[in-house]
Protein backbone atom coordinates (compact mmCIF):
# COMPACT_ATOMS: atom_id res chain seq x y z
CA UNK A 1 0.00 0.00 0.00
CA UNK A 2 1.44 3.55 -1.10
CA UNK A 3 1.81 6.12 2.02
CA UNK A 4 -0.54 8.02 0.34
CA UNK A 5 -2.98 5.21 0.47
CA UNK A 6 -2.09 4.32 3.58
CA UNK A 7 -2.30 8.04 5.26
CA UNK A 8 -5.72 8.42 3.52
CA UNK A 9 -7.38 4.84 5.29
CA UNK A 10 -5.40 6.45 8.83
CA UNK A 11 -7.74 9.45 8.51
CA UNK A 12 -10.58 8.16 7.24
CA UNK A 13 -10.57 5.70 10.54
CA UNK A 14 -10.42 9.33 12.42
CA UNK A 15 -13.67 10.32 11.31
CA UNK A 16 -16.60 10.32 14.19
CA UNK A 17 -18.74 8.28 11.79
CA UNK A 18 -17.77 5.48 9.35
CA UNK A 19 -20.24 4.30 6.57
CA UNK A 20 -20.15 0.47 5.47
CA UNK A 21 -22.08 -0.92 3.06
CA UNK A 22 -22.78 -5.00 3.12
CA UNK A 23 -25.11 -5.63 0.08
CA UNK A 24 -28.00 -4.02 0.77
CA UNK A 25 -27.64 -2.61 3.93
CA UNK A 26 -25.50 0.31 5.40
CA UNK A 27 -23.87 0.12 8.62
CA UNK A 28 -23.32 3.48 10.07
CA UNK A 29 -20.46 3.64 13.37
CA UNK A 30 -20.38 6.15 15.91
CA UNK A 31 -16.46 6.79 15.91
CA UNK A 32 -15.86 8.41 19.07
CA UNK A 33 -15.01 4.99 21.16
CA UNK A 34 -12.25 7.27 23.47
CA UNK A 35 -15.72 9.56 24.46
CA UNK A 36 -17.95 6.74 24.63
CA UNK A 37 -19.12 8.13 21.32
CA UNK A 38 -20.51 11.20 22.88
CA UNK A 39 -22.04 13.66 20.14
CA UNK A 40 -20.47 16.42 19.28
CA UNK A 41 -20.64 18.47 16.17
CA UNK A 42 -18.87 16.26 13.80
CA UNK A 43 -20.59 13.34 14.73
CA UNK A 44 -23.72 15.24 14.32
CA UNK A 45 -22.92 16.40 10.64
CA UNK A 46 -21.54 12.89 9.82
CA UNK A 47 -24.58 10.90 10.94
CA UNK A 48 -27.42 13.48 9.70
CA UNK A 49 -25.36 13.24 5.99
CA UNK A 50 -24.98 9.35 6.51
CA UNK A 51 -28.30 9.27 6.85
CA UNK A 52 -29.16 11.42 3.90
CA UNK A 53 -26.81 9.54 1.75
CA UNK A 54 -28.95 6.37 2.68
CA UNK A 55 -31.85 7.74 2.21
CA UNK A 56 -31.01 8.87 -1.39
CA UNK A 57 -29.22 6.01 -2.31
CA UNK A 58 -31.22 3.28 -4.20
CA UNK A 59 -29.33 -0.17 -3.60
CA UNK A 60 -29.27 0.78 0.22
CA UNK A 61 -32.47 -0.67 1.89
CA UNK A 62 -32.09 -1.15 5.38
CA UNK A 63 -29.35 0.65 7.91
CA UNK A 64 -27.83 -0.15 10.82
CA UNK A 65 -26.33 2.43 13.32
CA UNK A 66 -24.17 0.93 16.25
CA UNK A 67 -21.45 2.93 18.06
CA UNK A 68 -17.31 1.63 18.16
CA UNK A 69 -15.67 0.00 20.96
CA UNK A 70 -17.35 -2.55 23.59
CA UNK A 71 -18.34 -0.47 25.98
CA UNK A 72 -20.54 2.40 24.74
CA UNK A 73 -23.26 2.67 22.34
CA UNK A 74 -23.33 6.69 23.19
CA UNK A 75 -22.78 8.92 26.13
CA UNK A 76 -25.11 11.10 24.89
CA UNK A 77 -23.98 14.83 24.16
CA UNK A 78 -19.94 15.33 24.19
CA UNK A 79 -20.31 17.76 27.57
CA UNK A 80 -16.53 18.43 27.49
CA UNK A 81 -17.06 20.14 23.54
CA UNK A 82 -20.27 22.12 25.16
CA UNK A 83 -18.01 23.25 28.28
CA UNK A 84 -15.22 24.56 25.01
CA UNK A 85 -18.56 26.55 23.83
CA UNK A 86 -19.26 24.33 21.12
CA UNK A 87 -22.81 23.96 19.33
CA UNK A 88 -23.57 20.25 19.62
CA UNK A 89 -25.84 20.97 16.25
CA UNK A 90 -24.54 22.30 13.22
CA UNK A 91 -26.14 25.26 12.19
CA UNK A 92 -28.34 24.88 9.09
CA UNK A 93 -28.98 21.63 10.57
CA UNK A 94 -30.96 22.08 13.50
CA UNK A 95 -34.33 20.29 11.56
CA UNK A 96 -32.40 16.82 12.12
CA UNK A 97 -32.15 17.38 15.78
CA UNK A 98 -29.58 15.96 18.41
CA UNK A 99 -27.00 13.49 17.08
CA UNK A 100 -28.56 14.36 13.13
CA UNK A 101 -30.55 11.74 14.13
CA UNK A 102 -33.79 12.02 16.75
CA UNK A 103 -35.55 14.02 14.29
CA UNK A 104 -34.51 13.18 11.42
CA UNK A 105 -36.90 10.79 9.58
CA UNK A 106 -35.99 9.13 6.24
CA UNK A 107 -38.50 6.36 4.72
CA UNK A 108 -35.86 3.65 4.90
CA UNK A 109 -35.91 1.62 8.08
CA UNK A 110 -33.18 2.25 10.68
CA UNK A 111 -32.33 -0.09 13.36
CA UNK A 112 -30.04 0.49 16.61
CA UNK A 113 -27.50 -1.48 17.11
CA UNK A 114 -26.79 -0.91 21.06
CA UNK A 115 -23.39 -2.22 21.59
CA UNK A 116 -22.80 -1.05 25.41
CA UNK A 117 -24.48 1.36 27.36
CA UNK A 118 -27.29 4.17 25.77
CA UNK A 119 -27.67 7.00 28.39
CA UNK A 120 -29.22 10.54 28.07
CA UNK A 121 -28.64 10.93 24.39
CA UNK A 122 -27.43 7.45 23.06
CA UNK A 123 -31.27 6.06 24.86
CA UNK A 124 -32.83 9.09 22.47
CA UNK A 125 -31.24 7.55 19.80
CA UNK A 126 -32.57 4.21 20.36
CA UNK A 127 -35.94 5.51 20.98
CA UNK A 128 -35.76 7.51 17.37
CA UNK A 129 -34.82 4.05 15.90
CA UNK A 130 -37.14 1.85 14.12
CA UNK A 131 -36.04 -1.29 15.82
CA UNK A 132 -33.20 -2.37 18.51
CA UNK A 133 -31.05 -4.96 18.65
CA UNK A 134 -29.37 -4.75 22.19
CA UNK A 135 -25.73 -6.49 23.45
CA UNK A 136 -26.84 -7.97 27.08
CA UNK A 137 -25.02 -5.69 28.46
CA UNK A 138 -26.14 -2.35 27.43
CA UNK A 139 -28.05 -0.49 29.51
CA UNK A 140 -30.73 2.21 28.61
CA UNK A 141 -32.15 5.24 30.65
CA UNK A 142 -32.37 9.32 30.87
CA UNK A 143 -30.51 10.76 34.01
CA UNK A 144 -31.15 14.20 33.05
CA UNK A 145 -32.95 15.16 35.85
CA UNK A 146 -30.16 14.01 38.46
CA UNK A 147 -27.86 16.92 36.25
CA UNK A 148 -30.80 19.89 36.28
CA UNK A 149 -31.63 19.01 33.19
CA UNK A 150 -34.30 17.55 30.82
CA UNK A 151 -34.50 14.73 28.34
CA UNK A 152 -34.97 17.23 25.40
CA UNK A 153 -33.78 15.26 22.08
CA UNK A 154 -37.36 13.14 22.19
CA UNK A 155 -36.95 11.42 25.11
CA UNK A 156 -39.09 13.13 27.78
CA UNK A 157 -42.21 12.18 25.57
CA UNK A 158 -41.11 8.89 23.38
CA UNK A 159 -40.25 7.01 26.32
CA UNK A 160 -44.03 7.56 27.66
CA UNK A 161 -45.07 6.59 24.52
CA UNK A 162 -42.66 3.32 23.70
CA UNK A 163 -43.01 2.08 27.21
CA UNK A 164 -45.82 1.21 29.49
CA UNK A 165 -46.89 4.72 30.85
CA UNK A 166 -46.02 4.21 34.92
CA UNK A 167 -42.91 2.25 34.15
CA UNK A 168 -41.76 5.25 31.66
CA UNK A 169 -42.68 7.94 34.78
CA UNK A 170 -40.52 5.86 37.11
CA UNK A 171 -37.70 5.80 34.52
CA UNK A 172 -37.95 9.82 33.49
CA UNK A 173 -38.40 11.28 37.29
CA UNK A 174 -35.91 9.12 38.93
CA UNK A 175 -33.47 8.92 36.33
CA UNK A 176 -32.79 5.35 36.62
CA UNK A 177 -31.36 2.99 34.58
CA UNK A 178 -32.57 -0.22 32.60
CA UNK A 179 -31.04 -3.29 31.81
CA UNK A 180 -31.38 -4.87 28.19
CA UNK A 181 -32.88 -7.81 29.12
CA UNK A 182 -35.88 -5.94 31.10
CA UNK A 183 -36.00 -3.46 28.10
CA UNK A 184 -36.74 -6.60 26.04
CA UNK A 185 -39.69 -7.76 28.01
CA UNK A 186 -40.98 -3.92 28.04
CA UNK A 187 -40.80 -3.41 24.24
CA UNK A 188 -37.89 -1.56 24.19
CA UNK A 189 -35.89 -3.55 22.94
CA UNK A 190 -36.51 -6.13 19.78
CA UNK A 191 -33.53 -8.64 20.32
CA UNK A 192 -30.83 -9.36 23.07
CA UNK A 193 -27.66 -11.02 22.10
CA UNK A 194 -24.07 -11.44 23.59
CA UNK A 195 -22.24 -8.48 23.09
CA UNK A 196 -19.70 -9.93 20.49
CA UNK A 197 -22.78 -10.59 18.31
CA UNK A 198 -24.82 -7.76 18.82
CA UNK A 199 -23.88 -5.88 15.28
CA UNK A 200 -24.36 -9.57 13.25
CA UNK A 201 -27.58 -9.72 14.53
CA UNK A 202 -28.66 -6.20 13.86
CA UNK A 203 -27.45 -6.40 10.32
CA UNK A 204 -29.08 -10.16 9.81
CA UNK A 205 -32.34 -8.39 10.85
CA UNK A 206 -31.67 -5.74 8.28
CA UNK A 207 -30.85 -8.10 5.99
CA UNK A 208 -34.51 -9.96 6.19
CA UNK A 209 -35.84 -6.67 6.21
CA UNK A 210 -33.97 -5.81 2.87
CA UNK A 211 -35.05 -9.15 1.50
CA UNK A 212 -38.15 -7.41 0.92
CA UNK A 213 -39.87 -5.38 -1.69
CA UNK A 214 -38.21 -1.71 -0.74
CA UNK A 215 -41.12 0.63 -2.07
CA UNK A 216 -43.80 -1.57 0.23
CA UNK A 217 -41.32 -1.73 3.14
CA UNK A 218 -40.73 2.49 3.02
CA UNK A 219 -44.29 2.90 2.42
CA UNK A 220 -45.33 0.48 5.32
CA UNK A 221 -42.88 2.24 7.92
CA UNK A 222 -43.76 6.10 6.56
CA UNK A 223 -47.48 4.91 7.69
CA UNK A 224 -46.94 3.29 10.63
CA UNK A 225 -44.49 6.59 12.09
CA UNK A 226 -46.87 8.91 10.28
CA UNK A 227 -44.08 10.19 8.60
CA UNK A 228 -45.07 12.89 5.50
CA UNK A 229 -42.23 15.17 4.03
CA UNK A 230 -39.85 13.68 6.28
CA UNK A 231 -41.89 15.21 9.51
CA UNK A 232 -43.92 13.62 11.84
CA UNK A 233 -47.03 15.14 12.11
CA UNK A 234 -47.96 13.58 15.53
CA UNK A 235 -44.75 15.12 17.30
CA UNK A 236 -44.86 18.67 16.34
CA UNK A 237 -46.59 19.77 19.30
CA UNK A 238 -44.25 17.68 21.53
CA UNK A 239 -41.07 18.53 19.87
CA UNK A 240 -42.41 22.53 20.44
CA UNK A 241 -43.70 21.76 24.48
CA UNK A 242 -40.11 20.09 24.60
CA UNK A 243 -38.07 23.02 23.46
CA UNK A 244 -40.04 25.37 25.51
CA UNK A 245 -39.57 23.67 28.51
CA UNK A 246 -35.75 23.23 27.84
CA UNK A 247 -34.89 26.81 27.27
CA UNK A 248 -36.63 27.60 30.62
CA UNK A 249 -34.23 24.79 32.62
CA UNK A 250 -31.36 25.61 31.05
CA UNK A 251 -31.72 28.84 32.31
CA UNK A 252 -32.03 27.95 35.84
CA UNK A 253 -29.50 27.48 38.58
CA UNK A 254 -30.20 23.99 39.01
CA UNK A 255 -29.18 23.46 35.47
CA UNK A 256 -25.94 24.92 36.40
CA UNK A 257 -25.47 23.51 39.73
CA UNK A 258 -26.11 19.56 38.57
CA UNK A 259 -22.91 19.74 35.87
CA UNK A 260 -21.23 21.90 38.40
CA UNK A 261 -21.53 18.89 41.27
CA UNK A 262 -20.99 15.94 38.81
CA UNK A 263 -17.79 17.64 37.97
CA UNK A 264 -17.00 17.86 41.56
CA UNK A 265 -17.88 14.25 42.25
CA UNK A 266 -20.53 15.64 44.80
CA UNK A 267 -24.52 15.53 45.59
CA UNK A 268 -25.97 18.40 43.86
CA UNK A 269 -27.83 21.44 46.02
CA UNK A 270 -31.15 22.27 44.53
CA UNK A 271 -32.78 25.73 44.68
CA UNK A 272 -35.52 25.04 42.79
CA UNK A 273 -34.78 28.07 40.76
Amino acid sequence: MADREREELLEATRRAVLVEDRGYVRVITLNRPQARNAVNQELSLLLGTALEEAEADPVVRAVVVTGAGDKAFCAGADLKAVARGETIIPPGREAWGFAGYVDHHIGKPVIAAVNGFALGGGTEIALASDLVVAADTAAFGLPEVRRGIIAAAGGAFRLVAQLPPKVAMELLLTGDTLGAAEAKDLGLVNRVVPQDRVLAEAVALAERIAANAPLAVQASKRIARGISDGSVAAEVDRWSHSHTEARAVMRSADAKEGPRAFAEKRAPVWQAR
